[in-house]
């Protein structure tokens, strides 16, 4: 199995709900700059963390994070 990539629409669903990065990154406990990093696809993030920004986002993790091969 080849490395898997993936692309995040955090940027698209945080403005959907009007959330600044600052806010979404309280929601989830984390730092700003962690969800700057992941919408920019520069960082690696737990499953947790998906799980956590999806729930904060009213979406599933399929609907914010979209995985390549």
């Amino acid at each position: 199995m080849g490395k898997i990539a993936f692309k995040s629409r955090i940027k698209e669903l945080r403005a959907r709900y009007d959330l600044t990065q600052e806010e979404l990154a309280n929601k989830v406990d984390v730092r700003r700059e962690t969800i700057g990093h992941i919408e920019k696809g520069k960082y690696n993030l737990s499953l947790t963390l998906a799980y956590k920004i999806s729930r904060a986002l009213n979406s599933t993790i399929e609907e914010v994070f979209i995985f390549e091969e």
